[in-house]
């Protein structure tokens, strides 16, 4: 239920993400992680098996389902009441998120790196987050540029949706994520978060992953901190601000 704000626990099962890559690749302590985060509060577990940080590059399918396949298969058999999250842009990742009861596909390339993601995923009665990226996570923070970045970002989604809605995707199961740090310099994330109540009229819940972002390292300058917790927490209360 998306009438309150719900908190994304991010469980990242790789090598090289950008700000806990290594740390949970064991199926103990992604586990001790996870139920952490339950228990400080997440709504919904994210788990990815593939860095889409700045500069990384494509992992084949099999490494990638090697990585997550113990916690997805597992997850609901320990956790049948939290919501599970998979982080693929790979239809084959997908269609076995789901048949482990994922509750939720949350594909960065926003649909375009796997043509055939959407006919293998339609059939299955799953929330799908439609993400912005200007470009793959090897060339988004090359010099990205937008004519009007909040409305290019919003005409993206009315295309997207209407996609989707071709291919017949409830539109009851869509959420929207303007994908802060993903093909976006500075002043883009600014104008994002400062004006993010304009995609409310597109109908539908809302994503934001700023946790950490470097977005907080260029305000902070020479402040930042590790964790950058004041600058997460700073920008997720003032997008609730927003509704």
């Amino acid at each position: 239920k998306f009438s309150e704000p719900l908190i994304m626990g991010i469980l990242n099962l790789t090598p090289d993400s950008f700000s806990d890559g290594g740390l949970f690749n064991r199926t103990n302590k992604a586990f001790s992680h996870i139920k952490n985060m339950i228990h400080t509060g997440a709504d919904i577990i994210d788990v990815g098996g593939e860095s889409t940080r700045p500069g990384s590059k494509d992992i084949p399918s099999n490494i990638e389902w090697k990585r997550l396949e113990k916690i997805v298969i597992k997850f609901k058999k320990i956790y049948p009441k939290i919501f599970l999250s998979v982080d693929t842009r790979k239809s084959e990742i997908m269609v076995k998120a789901i048949k482990n009861k994922s509750d939720l596909i949350n594909d960065v390339s926003g649909f375009n790196y796997d043509l055939n993601a959407i006919d293998r995923i339609k059939k299955f009665n799953v929330w799908k987050v439609l993400h912005h990226m200007q470009g793959t996570p090897n060339t988004m923070q090359i010099n990205p540029k937008y004519k009007n970045v909040l409305l290019d970002i919003y005409d993206f989604f009315e295309e997207k949706i209407q996609l989707l809605r071709n291919h017949g995707i409830n539109h009851n199961n869509i959420i929207i994520d303007p994908g802060i740090g993903f093909g976006k310099n500075l002043k883009h994330n600014i104008t994002l978060i400062k004006n993010i109540s304009i995609y409310h009229s597109l109908g539908l819940p809302i994503l934001l992953g700023m946790s950490r972002k470097k977005f907080i390292k260029d305000l902070s300058g020479s402040n930042d901190s590790i964790l950058r917790t004041g600058g997460t927490i700073g920008s997720c209360i003032f997008a609730m601000m927003q509704g």
